[in-house]
């Protein structure tokens, strides 16, 4: 992924280094078209939500936990 930000082909709209945790290194995340969007942390850690009330994080051990982001 280049430094920097832009959009992809589909449409989204991308950071990278952009991490929640992460000013360097190979973070990124996505903010997409439909609402969701996108984290991808160095330390191997990736969350998404979904923008429709559902998120899923994943740990660096590749254990995943989905939840409920509505009020």
């Amino acid at each position: 992924m280049p430094k920097g930000s832009g959009y992809n082909s589909q449409g989204n709209h991308y950071n990278t280094p952009g991490g929640t945790n992460s000013s360097g290194g190979s973070s990124y995340h996505y903010s997409n078209s439909n609402g969701s969007y996108y984290y991808a942390n160095d330390n191997g850690s990736t969350y998404y939500n979904s923008g429709k009330g559902s998120a899923t994080y994943t740990s660096p051990s590749g254990a995943s936990k989905t939840y409920s982001t509505s009020k």
